[in-house]
């Protein structure tokens, strides 16, 4: 289980920047894990401060995304890996950007939503646009699998 936020304003959205298995860096949405016993909603808040320094009001749920892939580890052991992830609308409330030290990101920034299409980027990048844009009832973007 895990966290994040889709945090927009003047047409910018804020993203972290996290390398990617291979080491080439991708951006992704603020957010990440839950801790065990925590609140979602407190998780999504301190992940986005710990990877980019602001502090956010979440201002509403915007969807959830599920995802499993099988893949093999460092040590070649077949991983059935399933990702629940809850994706947030937040609003920046205060703090000072900066980057995060010795975590799973290195770089946080605001970026043109224009721009979005040619970042590197992790697929939930596209999922959580999708669910901020349409906004879905169900919770799930268009295009999710069935």
């Amino acid at each position: 289980m895990a966290a994040y936020a889709i945090c927009v304003r003047d047409g910018q959205i804020l993203l972290a920047r996290s390398p990617a298995f291979d080491g080439t860096p991708e951006w992704v949405v603020p957010g990440g894990g839950m801790e065990h016993g925590e609140d979602p909603y407190d998780t999504v808040r301190r992940e986005v401060e710990e990877e980019t320094g602001y502090r956010i009001e979440v201002t509403g749920l915007l969807g959830v995304d599920s995802s499993r892939r099988v893949f093999r580890d460092g040590f070649g052991r077949t991983v059935d890996h399933h990702a629940v992830r809850l994706v947030y609308e937040g609003r920046v409330t205060g703090g000072e950007l900066r980057y995060e030290v010795n975590g799973s990101t290195d770089l946080a920034a605001w970026q043109d939503l224009d721009a979005v299409p040619g970042l590197t980027r992790v697929s939930l990048v596209d999922t959580a646009l999708r669910l901020w844009r349409e906004r879905p009832v169900t919770g799930r973007a268009a295009g999710a699998l069935e």
